[in-house]
């Protein structure tokens, strides 16, 4: 996915308006000001068409659509619309090494890892974790009988699902993440103000500005 993005930011950065011709507005070409651990570029075409890419830690983020003002805000409408991911119950064996072991694997059956994980039990707290390409294996020394997986994948804002646990079926669990759109944005709950030479998002209680690059 990174190579992709590195890809798409080469794209955006050639889709730039010529340096001779003045966009009109807000459109033109923006960089992220942050620290050296994210990367970020918006372009807003002046016909109505943006590109956006970040690379922020392990998060890899892109999208195109359009984009509208109103006023000194700007609407950005990624076309098509993602699809989510989506999170299956594959194949259940058993295993004597453990009392529960996952493995998350894309549909191709490579191993996923840094997915969020949590496993609930009859009473107590739930133990949380996440996986390993490899997998994940419940301590050996928690005696409580699981009950429920949940699996999310925090990082990109992918909600928790819950699968049952039957162990008398078995204790070695697959699941498989569809990816359909993972990866590309959405600027549902993103507001993004013009203001003179920049565009300010802000999404979550946090803000950040990007200013625009000369050409």
């Amino acid at each position: 996915m990174r190579a992709a993005l590195a890809a798409a930011a080469s794209l955006l950065l050639a889709a730039a308006p010529p340096h001779h011709r003045a966009a009109p507005g807000p459109a033109g070409h923006y960089r992220l000001a942050g620290g050296p651990d994210v990367a970020s570029e918006i372009l807003l075409r002046p016909d109505g068409r943006f590109r956006f890419f970040l690379m922020e830690g392990a998060v890899d983020e892109q999208a195109q659509g359009r984009w509208t003002r109103e006023g000194s805000r700007i609407k950005l409408v990624t076309l098509p619309k993602p699809v989510p991911p989506v999170f299956s119950a594959g194949p259940t064996t058993k295993t004597a090494e453990t009392p529960l072991k996952l493995r998350v694997t894309w549909p191709d059956g490579r191993g996923i890892a840094t997915i969020d994980l949590r496993v609930g039990f009859d009473k107590g707290d739930p133990v949380e974790s996440y996986t390993q390409e490899d997998g994940w294996s419940l301590d050996p020394a928690e005696k409580r009988a699981p009950r429920w997986v949940e699996l999310g994948l925090q990082m990109y804002g992918i909600g928790y699902a819950r699968f049952p646990v039957d162990l008398a079926k078995g204790n070695s669990l697959t699941f498989v993440l569809t990816p359909n759109g993972l990866g590309t944005m959405e600027f549902d709950d993103v507001e993004v103000e013009a203001q003179p030479g920049a565009l300010v998002f802000r999404r979550g209680g946090q803000e950040g500005r990007y200013v625009r690059q000369p050409r």
